[in-house]
């Protein structure tokens, strides 16, 4: 008997995932695939349906579940939910590294698409910070809070010191609803007005502020809250 009676199978799979980029497969069978790499000597196709079982049928679930939860389903180690757990992180940092110093990040869809890719698998609430010089090029990029958020204790102190400090001339800021909808609180409205007031005092102006929930956001400035401000 082969060492491995799925290795032939495993190399026609692989050579399709080779041959058309994974565009045809479907969410089970990139699992499956994935699996190879953790568990070496077993059919990993009924390990990938329980997976997408477990977690309501979406691969992205089963990325964002906890590796305690991961665990729990029959046939993943410990290694193996390392493996899956590093999926979401790899793709966050691969679509972090593709926006690099110096591109120009001008209205609301800039903002936006450049905001989405970090909060990628967030569970917890976070806030980023980019810094623009005066002809909208990005010169830094920061997350300045992780934790569970209450938008109102955002620290406006150490945000206007992270922009002087990169010597911007506007700012704008992103914090997520990891498991709400892109829609503004009275809290979120509140801090950002009070932030840009504060701003206006160094010269800086807080271009928006961008509000993300899973693939959607929504920009304060298109809302008109931050109009009396960009004029200044």
């Amino acid at each position: 008997m082969p060492e491995n009676i799925h290795a032939g199978h495993r190399d026609r799979f692989r050579e399709r995932f080779l041959q058309q980029e994974g565009r045809d497969m479907h969410p089970h069978e990139l699992l499956e695939l994935l699996l190879y790499y953790s568990i070496p000597r077993k059919d990993t196709n009924p390990i990938a349906h329980r997976l997408l079982e477990e977690f309501g049928g979406s691969i992205s679930a089963v990325f964002d579940a906890p590796i305690q939860r991961l665990e729990e389903v029959a046939g993943i180690t410990h290694n193996t939910a390392i493996l899956i757990k590093l999926v979401p992180v790899l793709a966050k940092s691969y679509l972090t590294d593709k926006t690099d110093v110096g591109t120009v990040l001008q209205n609301s869809d800039d903002f936006g698409n450049y905001f989405l890719p970090r909060y990628v698998g967030c569970t917890n609430e976070e806030v980023h910070v980019i810094c623009l010089d005066n002809k909208y090029r990005l010169i830094h990029a920061k997350r300045v809070y992780e934790g569970k958020v209450n938008a109102v204790e955002i620290s406006i102190h150490k945000i206007v010191e992270y922009a002087l400090l990169n010597k911007a001339s506007g700012i704008v800021i992103a914090h997520n609803h990891p498991n709400g909808i892109a829609i503004p609180s009275s809290a979120d409205i509140e801090t950002t007005m009070k932030l840009a007031e504060t701003l206006t005092v160094f010269h800086i102006k807080l271009l928006d502020h961008i509000i993300v929930a899973g693939d959607d956001f929504v920009s304060l400035a298109d809302s008109g809250i931050l109009a009396s401000y960009l004029k200044r």
